[in-house]
Parts: structure tokens; C-alpha cells; sequence
């Protein structure tokens, strides 16, 4: 698989890497032997990036990375994980005192002295201009706990802002063929910048899969079906905003779109990984069917027509809603 160098870091990353966010938590249940499943599928195919969060099954998945890295220690394999909210999301807990706390739990979780990136969990807006959080991140470097940072935002402005911080490392923003605000001004300003961009959310929490239909039911236990509102966090991480049935009749467009040869899966990651200035798409996965099928998507080539018809397809069904909020 293609390797592209994820901004500051200097390190290569697959194109297509691995969401680990289902190992944990918010996607149905997923047991241990198929958490190991799932990550020795995703490395055979290719996947040299994972990025998990402490937060996901109150530290399950990290643990679930850790084992598999244990046990397989040849493997070049670049993990980064996120921190902040383990605490009310408030911009004074951005603290050097509690990222000690939270990044010393990643590490024993992970199984590692020093974590490859760190980055701060979707914060309050205020953190990403705080410069004591940028100088106390700068800190955990110098003492080797992390060997990178970098952030993951919920909006361009965000991200806009911890670009302009030369410690930062790396953006994780939601982009998909429904969220297509980044590539304004986030991608060129990262690109400018040498900053990575991972993007997230990559199938719009699987509608971008083209196998949901209006009778399709969520586990109780499944952000798909407990956060459609926004009730337990920020809307835009489910089904990226969208209202689902809308999603639906997009899909149906984007399915016209997808080149012989290719799933609907495919297409989007693949559409996602073209586009200038990113560095990893990450999709999560459930089965190891998904996962090979998902690292496979690096093969998938997109033309212009194809790209014009996601443009279009954004422009009539999502831009008036999704634009400005974003």
C-alpha cells in the first residue's frame, strides 16, 4: 500500500489506516479475539496506521492494540491515540498535571515508554488557542512520554487554528463525500504548513457503505441509533450530520458514481485518499471482511467525472445544512 508521511511526524502511514473507535465502545460489541482479528487482517493487508483514543471502551481498545503489538513485535505499525476527555470538557483541565495522568495511562494501555502521536481529543474551541496547552504538549515531547501532537477537531476553524501552532503535527478532521467543507481552506493551509491530515469518519458511520436502507436498526448501545440528536456528543461524529434519510437517497446517487470493479465502501475511502493534502483515511470495521475490503479501497481510482459527481451530489442534498456548521 501507498505510504504517505503524516505531516511533522516524519513517519510513513498507509493511505488507508484504521479506526479503532468499534474495538471499544458505541458500535455494537466486539470481543477480544476479534479485536485481534480485525488488527492482524488490517497489517497483513497493508495498514501501517491505527489511531484508537482512551476514551473508546474506557481504554479497550488501546489495550486490544498493546496485545496485538506485543504479540507481534516486527511490525512497523504508527499508533495514535487521543486524550481530554476523560474529565468535564472545560478548558481548564487542558492542564500539563492531567495530560501526565491521561498519557500515562495510554502508555501502559499501549505497552510503550512513547506514544507516536497524542492528540487532543476534540476539545472546547478555546483550547486550540491556548498557548499553555501547546507549551505543555511541547513539554511531554522533550521528555520523551510522546513523540508527537497533534488534534482532532469537530470544525475547519479549529483545525485552521492549530495549524497556525508549529508543534502541530497532524489534523484529524471528519471528511467525506457528505462533509466536504476541509478541502476549502484546511487541506491547502495544512499542505502549506507540512501538517498531516487523517480523516475520519470516512463513511459517514456507514451510510457511505451503501448497505443501510430506511428498515435498518442500530443496536441500543450504537451512537448510530443513541446519538442522532446529538444528545451524548457532537452530532456532525454521526452519520456526519446528516439527517439519515436524506443519506439514503444521497447514497443512491453516489452509487451511480462507483467504478466497475469497486464496492460503494471503496469508492468513497478511495475518493477520500485522492484528495490533496490527505495523508490516511481511517475506517473503522467490524469484521475482517470489512477491514481487507477497506484496505483494499488504496487500489480504487478516482477520475474527474467521478469527483464532479460527489461535488454535485454535496452541493444539492447537503451544502445549505452541513456548510455553515461545520
Amino acid at each position: 500500500m501507498e505510504q504517505r508521511i503524516l505531516g511533522r511526524t516524519g513517519r510513513n502511514v498507509s493511505t488507508v489506516g484504521l479506526g479503532t473507535w468499534q474495538l471499544g465502545a458505541d458500535w455494537g460489541n466486539v470481543d477480544d479475539a476479534q479485536a485481534q482479528e480485525l488488527l492482524a487482517a488490517s497489517a497483513e493487508a497493508g495498514v501501517t496506521f491505527f489511531d484508537t483514543a482512551d476514551v473508546y471502551g474506557d481504554g479497550k481498545s488501546e489495550q486490544a492494540i498493546g496485545k496485538f503489538l506485543k504479540d507481534n513485535q516486527g511490525l512497523d505499525i504508527t499508533v495514535a491515540t487521543k486524550m481530554g476527555r476523560r474529565m468535564d470538557q472545560k478548558p481548564e483541565n487542558y492542564t500539563l498535571a492531567n495530560f501526565r495522568q491521561w498519557i500515562d495511562r495510554s502508555r501502559k494501555n499501549l505497552g510503550t515508554d512513547t506514544l507516536d502521536l497524542v492528540q487532543l481529543h476534540c476539545p472546547p474551541t478555546p483550547v486550540y488557542s491556548n498557548a499553555e496547552v501547546y507549551d505543555a504538549l511541547d513539554t511531554l515531547v522533550s521528555e520523551g512520554a510522546i513523540r508527537n501532537y497533534g488534534v482532532s477537531v469537530e470544525r475547519t476553524d479549529e483545525a485552521l487554528e492549530a495549524i497556525r501552532h508549529p508543534g502541530t503535527a497532524s489534523i484529524q478532521i471528519i471528511l467525506n463525500a457528505f462533509r466536504l467543507k476541509p478541502l476549502d481552506e484546511v487541506l491547502p493551509a495544512a499542505k502549506a504548513a507540512g501538517v498531516g491530515i487523517i480523516a475520519r469518519v470516512p463513511l459517514a458511520s456507514g451510510l457511505l457503505s451503501g448497505k443501510y436502507s430506511k428498515d435498518t436498526s442500530f443496536a441500543d448501545n450504537d451512537h448510530r441509533n443513541y446519538n442522532r440528536d446529538g444528545g451524548s456528543f457532537d452530532v456532525g461524529e454521526t452519520f456526519s450530520g446528516v439527517d439519515y434519510a436524506l443519506g439514503l437517497k444521497a447514497v443512491a446517487e453516489f452509487e451511480q458514481l462507483v467504478p466497475a470493479g469497486a464496492s460503494t465502501a471503496q469508492a468513497a475511502i478511495a475518493w477520500i485518499a485522492a484528495q490533496d493534502g490527505v495523508t490516511s483515511v481511517i475506517p473503522g470495521a467490524r469484521s475482517v471482511e470489512q477491514a481487507t475490503a477497506n484496505a483494499a479501497a488504496a487500489t480504487v481510482k478516482i477520475d474527474e467525472e467521478f469527483d464532479g459527481g460527489v461535488r454535485w451530489i454535496y452541493d444539492h442534498y447537503f451544502r445549505e445544512a452541513i456548510h455553515p456548521r461545520w
